[in-house]
């Protein structure tokens, strides 16, 4: 009796083996967004929980909760939707609906009426925020953490001028990372600031509002200006991209750009009124 040896395609019994083909993913190329689904997810720093973030039709993005809860029983300013990877306020008509993240987070204060069953899911959430805490599975991340240090030679959020807007970055400029994703279906780990790519000045301008804002006023604030480069090039910061993946259009993004659009009023923590690379008046130290 000759040994049988079992073949690739089948199990030790023979039974066949069935491998699913692995799908590269792709975005659709008249889709509004083009994050991957699977770039959209993360934790909360406050409370630790999942969430998922959506661009707005302004270009915003926000933080949903990543369920979805019944409609009556939300309050018509928390209801969201999404269509073609973009989240809407208001509901769709369906008894189903998003909520943003920041209304069940137990780590803020609500800043409105949110009623019962919102309130049910806040206290939820926060015994499972205090269980992860309790077996050392997450540490929230203080609010100070974020705010730039005193006497800092650069602000820890710089404000850019480009592509005739303001815009408020999350990170310091030699740390805005690439957003796009690599052939190994992870983010670029490379800088949107390259080593050889042209760089723009540090400029003291008027703090004048854009178009909606509220005036204020007259005052200079320090903004790294780009407006002196190419279309391309300010196009390149504004999608978040290193140079290596402004030349392939075609890659999706792991990521949201952490761009947002700067408001004197909102934003005025972030108001610098003196360049980084000088030095403060005998009066400033004091």
């Amino acid at each position: 009796m000759h040994p049988k040896t079992a073949s690739a395609s089948c199990h030790w019994d023979g039974s066949p083996r069935t491998t699913r083909p692995r799908r590269p993913l792709r975005v659709t190329a008249t889709s509004p967004s083009r994050l991957l689904r699977t770039g959209q997810s993360s934790r909360c720093r406050q409370c630790g929980h999942l969430i998922e973030r959506y661009e707005c039709a302004d270009q915003q993005p926000i933080a949903l909760h990543p369920a979805e809860l019944d409609a009556s029983q939300i309050p018509a300013p928390c209801r969201w939707h999404l269509s073609g990877g973009v989240a809407y306020p208001q509901g769709d008509g369906s008894p189903w609906c998003r909520i943003p993240h920041y209304a069940l987070c137990p780590g803020r204060t609500p800043t409105a009426q949110i009623g019962p069953y919102i309130e049910a899911l806040r206290r939820q959430l926060a015994v499972r925020t205090r269980r992860l805490i309790d077996t050392g599975q997450f540490t929230p991340t203080p609010p100070a953490a974020c705010e730039p240090p005193a006497g800092s030679a650069r602000p820890a959020r710089p404000v850019v001028q480009l592509l005739l807007g303001r815009y408020l970055a999350d990170a310091p400029l030699g740390a805005i990372r690439c957003v796009a994703q690599t052939r190994h279906r992870h983010r670029c780990p490379h800088h949107v600031l390259g080593p050889t790519s042209p760089r723009g000045v540090w400029a003291l301008l008027p703090a004048s509002p854009q178009r909606g804002q509220l005036a204020l006023p007259a005052a200079l604030m320090a903004v790294y200006d780009l407006s002196r480069l190419t279309y391309a090039e300010q196009l390149r910061w504004r999608t978040q991209r290193c140079p290596a993946h402004a030349a392939t259009p075609g890659a999706a993004d792991l990521a949201l750009a952490g761009w947002q659009v700067f408001d004197p009023l909102l934003h005025a923590a972030h108001l610098h009124t003196r360049l980084p690379h000088t030095r403060p008046t005998r009066g400033e130290e004091a």
